[in-house]
This record gives C-alpha cells, sequence and structure tokens, in this order.
C-alpha cells in the first residue's frame, strides 16, 4: 500500500509558523500572545504564572513541537526556589516571630524559607554571606536590623545581582527595597506615658550600640520626655546587649543607684524580662516600687505577670510585608507601590507601669 505521503511530500507547518522552520521560544510567546519571559517561566516551572496562562503557553508549545534549548534554559533558570532570611540578632522571639511572617507571605507561592544566622562582629561575616547566596543560588534575601544596616552587606547583594529587602528603623534604601519600623515613633510613646504617670527618675537600658535601633529607640525617649519637661540623666543609662541576661546585669546596675529610678524603660522585651527578675531579687515589687515598659510587644509580654506594658512593634506583620515586597517583580507589581500600610509602632498598656 502506498503511504498518503510520498517521500516528497512534507507535514503542513502548525499554525502560525513557516514551513520548514525550527519554532522558538520567540514564536511560541508571539502566538500566545504573551511575553518571552512569560515562556520561560512556563518552561521552568515558575510558580508565578496564573494557571489560564500555563495552560494557553503548553498547548502552544504542544501545537508547534517546540523544544527548549537545554543551555539555554539552565542559563536562564540561574535561581533557586529559595527566599533568604540572614540575620544577626540576639532575640530569638524576634527572629522566630519574623519567620513567621515570611512564610505567611511565601504560602502557596512555592517558595521556601532559608535561615541563615552571623556574626557582623565577624571578621569573614561578608564572605560568608556571599558563599551563602552563591551556594543557595537564592531567589532573594530579607535583612531585618542589624544585618539591615550592613552597607557591606547590601553592596554583596547588589553586586550579586540578588534581590533583597531591608527592615530598618529608618530609612536606608529605595522605597521598593525598604520596610521602615519608625523606632522613633514607638519609643517617643514610651518616653510620654512614663512622664504622663508622673515619673521624672527613669532609667533607660538601650540596645547595642551597633544597632541604629539603638540610637534611634533613645532618641525618641529622650526627645518625649524633654517635651514633657523631664530630662533623662545619663547616670540612668546604661547599654544591654537585646537578651535577657543584659537586661538582668543592666537593670541592676541601675537600680543600685541612690536615689533608684522609679521606672525603667528598655530597648525590649527580653531585657525588659530581665528587669523583672532583677527587681525580684532585690526585692522589689512591679510596678509598685519599679514602673517597666519593654519595646517590640512579643507574645511573652502577656504572659508574665504583671502583664507588662510594652510598644508594640508588628514583627510578624513586618516579616510578611518585607516578603511581599521581594514577591512583587515575579508577580508583575511594583514593590514600592504596594499599598502596604505605614508600619507605626503603638504602646500596649498593661500592668506593669503605674503613676506615682
Amino acid at each position: 500500500m502506498r503511504s498518503s505521503l510520498s517521500d516528497d511530500d512534507t507535514a503542513p507547518a502548525p499554525p502560525g509558523l513557516k514551513q520548514g522552520k525550527r519554532p522558538t521560544i520567540n514564536d511560541v510567546a508571539r502566538i500566545a500572545g504573551v511575553s518571552k519571559k512569560t515562556v520561560s517561566r512556563v518552561i521552568n516551572q515558575s510558580p508565578f504564572v496564573r494557571e489560564e496562562t500555563r495552560v494557553k503557553v503548553t498547548a502552544v508549545i504542544d501545537d508547534l513541537g517546540f523544544v527548549p534549548d537545554l543551555q539555554a534554559r539552565g542559563l536562564a533558570f540561574r535561581r533557586s526556589f529559595l527566599v533568604g532570611l540572614i540575620y544577626d540578632n540576639p532575640s530569638p522571639n524576634y527572629i522566630v516571630n519574623m519567620q513567621q511572617g515570611v512564610l505567611d507571605a511565601l504560602k502557596g507561592s512555592g517558595l521556601e524559607l532559608v535561615v541563615h544566622p552571623c556574626s557582623r562582629q565577624s571578621d569573614t561575616v561578608v564572605a560568608d554571606i556571599r558563599a551563602f547566596v552563591e551556594r543557595q543560588k537564592l531567589f532573594g534575601v530579607i535583612l531585618p536590623p542589624s544585618v539591615s544596616e550592613d552597607e557591606r552587606v547590601v553592596q554583596t547583594l547588589r553586586d550579586l545581582d540578588c534581590p533583597y529587602v531591608r527592615i530598618a528603623s529608618v530609612a536606608l534604601d529605595v522605597p521598593g527595597a525598604m520596610l521602615v519600623t519608625n523606632d522613633h515613633l514607638g519609643a517617643a510613646e514610651a518616653g510620654r506615658h512614663l512622664a504622663d504617670l508622673g515619673h521624672t527618675r527613669i532609667g533607660f537600658i538601650s540596645g547595642p550600640a551597633s544597632f541604629r535601633s539603638s540610637g534611634v529607640r533613645g532618641g525618641g525617649f529622650r526627645d518625649a520626655l524633654a517635651e514633657r519637661g523631664v530630662a533623662l540623666d545619663d547616670r540612668y543609662v546604661a547599654e544591654g546587649a537585646y537578651t535577657f541576661e543584659s537586661g538582668v546585669e543592666a537593670a541592676m546596675s541601675l537600680l543600685a543607684l541612690d536615689p533608684r529610678p522609679t521606672a525603667i524603660f528598655t530597648g525590649n522585651d527580653e531585657m525588659a524580662l530581665g528587669v523583672f527578675k532583677a527587681a525580684r531579687d532585690l526585692g522589689l515589687e512591679i510596678p509598685r516600687d519599679l514602673s517597666v515598659v519593654g519595646y517590640d510587644d512579643l507574645p511573652m509580654a502577656s504572659r508574665v505577670w504583671p502583664n507588662l506594658t510594652s510598644v508594640r512593634l508588628p514583627i510578624r506583620d513586618m516579616g510578611r510585608m518585607a516578603a511581599e515586597k521581594l514577591l512583587a517583580p515575579m508577580r508583575g507589581l511594583d514593590p514600592a507601590r504596594l499599598g502596604q500600610p505605614e508600619v507605626r509602632p503603638s504602646l500596649v498598656v498593661r500592668d506593669s507601669a503605674r503613676g506615682l
């Protein structure tokens, strides 16, 4: 039996393609009515493609018999589906809450979170971060304080062409790469609260000087007290390390002063709990003998007794918002125009501070 096609016969060209021409990614994009980048995302199984678009592009690929160039695909697919959270923060509760927020944003995206603790005091910190980003081929990076404040780290990410979002107390970068936490405003609320309660001999335990937030929170606290006509005596200022243990040590030194402070504001809740322990060890009762105000309003603030008055920083929301900025370009959105609410700290009044 004779074949329906002779040796000289050729099969008709697929729709939209010239006879004898090998289909390219440009042909797929043109016929599907999408961009070349969208076709590439479909080929690489990116999660950032609408299902209807994926179905349409896949159908065109099948109709044309398009076979991707594996070498070119390897070059295009140079990043993994991993988001890095790089941090140097001594407060485990802060980091856990931040992770939860990032995971909230990544849910359903096909991206996974990988964390990388580091020490900014290490001589190899920048080289270590570079190696981590290159080894994991990260999709992008989220930088909470104080790593977010290190321009060496940020420049390394720029050199690697790795997208990033910084979280910091003040604006350090362009809006699309920045989440500002307005720490000055939050600390000012704490200062006004204690002054309005009648306290004038007030102690302050700051975070480490290497954290920009320490200076910003201290400045906001001083400014608010000055508004109320209260001066913050330098004798009543101690530097902590944003840890429970440093809070105990700093509180012991402040409470040994004569006269001792009637109230203490701490740069975070971890140190505030350290003040609680120091006061108890000295036989002082909170708030009868000493008023205490913290910062961050971590879950522990409402689980201790007396409940801790604290400046609420929405840490979980901050993690989510930072991750949403990082994902925005892949979703066709401008990270600087997401319509996200401004991060504004607010004082949560509980039982650990009272009037004189």
